[in-house]
């Protein structure tokens, strides 16, 4: 197959302004385009932006403003940002807070170079304190890999990534470029002045990238958001030793043996990460380890998916 130029992105949210982080999203995909990126990959809820230290209930107002300011799949924001692939020529993995009627989700839309949504998923299980904003994905979310002219593309938001039975779906559907979506992470717990497991780090987080592009033998674009200084008040983690200045960021493509692809960007600088991948190089590693095929034991072990979404209504 012919080498695919693909991109990461590193990048801050525009939080509460829905018209402020689609121009920042269409400003991106044109910046991309214009290094030569055909797949891009966006951090997880790049579109209104992943929230770090918001009590509930201390916090309804700020909760509010957020629904109000999520994207609506079918809207005029979302076909600007379809309307700039199409414009652009390129495949984007946009990461937004999706807007459905009343609740939102942590969503992942596959945006073809025709500016069509191909697929739509949503994270199907929020992480802790994101389950008392963000509702959860069904049985269609499951579904993580789409057909497209650079090869089988997938995705998982955050710690998706750390749940070893949707992993092991998303490489039994072919995956050959796998978008790993974070929010922004300190880069490591000695950086942190209050006690932080070594699992919510960037450094964790990074590494875990690299261990999906090993085990489903596959490029792993390892897309991350930002957290600028100027922001740290509006998300709460002021003064509270999480974050120090401008931090979050630990974006990088891997190859399908686990190599690193690009030199890293600073941590806190946005920017987009880009390298030339040959999907044929698959081929070797899967020679060495196919844990959904030659390297598997279905007769020992085998995983069992529910396909049927679950419906609140049903109609007879």
């Amino acid at each position: 197959m012919p080498t695919v130029r693909v991109g990461a992105i590193q990048a801050e949210p525009v939080y509460l302004d829905l018209e402020g982080g689609v121009n920042k999203a269409v400003k991106l995909i044109q910046e991309a385009s214009e290094k030569g990126v055909q797949v891009l990959g966006f951090p997880e809820v790049w579109v209104g932006g992943p929230l770090w230290s918001q009590c509930p209930l201390e916090s309804a107002g700020f909760f509010s403003k957020y629904i109000a300011q999520s994207l609506p799949r079918d809207s005029p924001q979302m076909r600007r940002i379809q309307n700039a692939c199409k414009e652009h020529s390129i495949f984007v993995v946009l990461g937004y807070s999706e807007k459905d009627n009343g609740s939102i989700y942590m969503a992942q839309a596959f945006i073809n170079e025709s500016g069509e949504i191909i697929h739509n998923r949503r994270k199907i299980k929020p992480t802790h304190v994101e389950r008392s904003l963000w509702g959860e994905g069904q049985a269609d979310s499951l579904k993580c890999v789409v057909d497209s002219q650079h090869g089988r593309i997938g995705a998982l938001n955050c710690w998706e990534n750390l749940q070893p039975l949707l992993r092991y779906y998303e490489y039994s559907q072919n995956v050959q470029i796998h978008v790993a979506a974070w929010p922004s992470f300190p880069a490591h717990p000695r950086e942190v002045d209050s006690p932080m497991p070594y699992s919510n780090s960037g450094e964790a987080n990074l590494r875990l990238s690299q261990m999906i592009a090993m085990e489903g033998q596959t490029f792993v674009l390892c897309a991350t958001g930002v957290m600028k200084a100027e922001t740290h008040e509006l998300m709460g983690v002021k003064d509270r030793g999480i974050f120090h200045g401008d931090g979050g960021g630990f974006a990088m493509i891997f190859g399908p043996d686990g190599s690193p692809l690009a030199e890293p960007m600073p941590v806190g600088e946005e920017g987009i990460l880009t390298a030339d991948v040959d999907l044929d190089a698959i081929h070797a590693a899967k020679n060495l380890c196919d844990p959904v095929g030659h390297y598997s034991r279905p007769d020992l072990l085998s995983l069992r998916v529910n396909t049927v979404p679950a419906k609140v209504v049903h109609h007879e």
